[in-house]
């Protein structure tokens, strides 16, 4: 087979690490990639919001599989033209896709159907959100873009002064662009968050191991939110019970709900979720692989993911069967100082070199360019580094131990990724 992966990122670069040990591929090409995926891919240059040159190169190309990363060429519609050119593509039509391209749409979704979230409201003027907001009291509150916004469109706001600039920073300013036209203002919930992504092909849904992400800035959670800062996987307050009442109460709802109103979702769904005192909740849906989720699930899947994507393309998970490594994983995102605001490029990162000597690390390129011999910054996030150890402890220690051998001008990471799970295994009690 030859496969064809849209996307730029560290979770593209994690899907081709993946696809590229099935048995099934003869050639991995990633449009636009990265350097970091030279080794394993061949770079194309087309971006992946080239919705139609992408069409047109896969089919000139005898393209077998396309599997899309990001959020933005699906909720474009890329599956829809490449179906319709009868070209075999993983992910979910644009319709289906406005469950994450939409927060409004994904609300009314979780309300008419009755699957837990938050109480809410939305809005279409500034000035009409600025009243509710001086009006509702019971802060805190959670302000969010209707659209996308790369993962950065969620202002958690503390009283009215933080909700008027969370607004005129969305509405009035237009930060997000047109993610901004509208926005949805949801209670705040208490508790801790999780991210449960499944395969699904319309019909059935395939949960896949849970995992935790780590989206402010800053360490204690503080600081505006990114695409992502770390991630792990096995949160340990997540238990079996818990997971079957995420797929009973949350996953098949929502797949149903969809059916209902004659949408067929086939990819990944992922469900950002909160684990409040009633229940889990859904925070938002994201219709791909999460980044840096990515790079702590997929390193921990023993079955073939090729496999896995085609039955599922096919109609036929029911035929599937995941095999997870016992092992946990931790990642840590090194990330460009200033980012997500903004920040410099092109700085040479020293000590790549160094980590190939240690077996139970990767590392996956998320902002990187090569010039010459060298590796220099070339994005926000610039490198995820993940490890894979016997104890989620372990693990955690072990990642910061690696990184220290990176070094690049301004480089910015938490220092606290998976401190939920170092305070839970300390001694706090389960959740149920």
């Amino acid at each position: 087979m030859k496969i064809l992966v849209v996307g730029s990122g560290g979770r593209e670069h994690t899907l081709v690490w993946k696809l590229y040990q099935s048995e099934k591929v003869k050639k991995i090409y990633a449009a636009p990639g990265n350097d970091g995926m030279q080794e394993l891919a061949e770079i194309v240059d087309l971006a992946a919001d080239n919705i139609q040159g992408l069409a047109d190169w896969a089919a000139e190309h005898n393209i077998d599989l396309t599997v899309v990363g990001p959020e933005k060429p699906l909720v474009a519609g890329i599956v829809d033209e490449f179906e319709k050119r009868d070209l075999r593509i993983f992910g979910p039509s644009r319709e289906a896709a406005r469950l994450e391209g939409s927060k409004v749409f994904s609300k009314q979704i979780l309300d008419e159907y009755d699957i837990p979230t938050a109480e809410y409201e939305v809005f279409t003027e500034l000035d009409r959100a600025l009243n509710y907001l001086q009006q509702v009291g019971n802060y805190p509150h959670v302000i969010k873009a209707e659209g996308l916004a790369a993962g950065k469109g969620v202002e958690i706001v503390q009283n009215f002064e933080q909700a008027s600039e969370a607004v005129n920073k969305i509405m009035g300013k237009k930060a997000f662009g047109e993610a901004g036209d509208r926005i949805v203002v949801e209670d705040f919930l208490e508790g801790r968050e999780v991210s449960v992504l499944a395969l699904t092909d319309g019909e059935q849904v395939l949960p896949l191991v849970p995992s935790q992400d780590h989206k402010p800035v800053f360490d204690g959670d503080e600081g505006p939110n990114t695409g992502g800062m770390g991630a792990y996987s096995p949160p340990p307050f997540v238990n079996q019970k818990l997971e079957e009442k995420i797929h009973r109460t949350i996953l098949r709802p929502t797949i149903e709900a969809l059916q209902d109103r004659g949408i067929k979702y086939k990819g990944i769904l992922y469900a950002g979720l909160i684990l409040t005192e009633s229940g889990p909740r859904v925070l938002e849906f994201n219709v791909r692989f999460g980044d840096p989720e990515a790079q702590v699930v997929i390193p921990r899947l023993k079955s073939d993911l090729v496999e896995a994507m085609e039955l599922t393309i096919d109609e036929r998970l029911e035929e599937a069967e995941l095999e997870w490594s016992a092992q946990s994983a931790a990642c840590v995102m090194l990330a460009s100082g200033g980012y997500p605001l903004t920040y410099e490029t092109g700085f040479e990162i020293k000590g790549l070199e160094d980590l190939e000597q240690y077996d139970d690390l990767l590392v996956f390129h998320s902002g990187t360019r090569k010039e010459g011999t060298k590796f220099v910054t070339d994005g926000g996030r610039v490198l995820g580094l993940t490890v894979l150890g016997s104890s989620l402890l372990f693990t955690i220690d072990k990642v910061y131990q690696y990184l220290e051998e990176i070094e690049f001008e301004d480089m910015h990471y938490r220092t606290d990724i998976g401190f939920q799970a170092v305070n839970y295994l300390e001694g706090s009690g389960d959740v149920e």
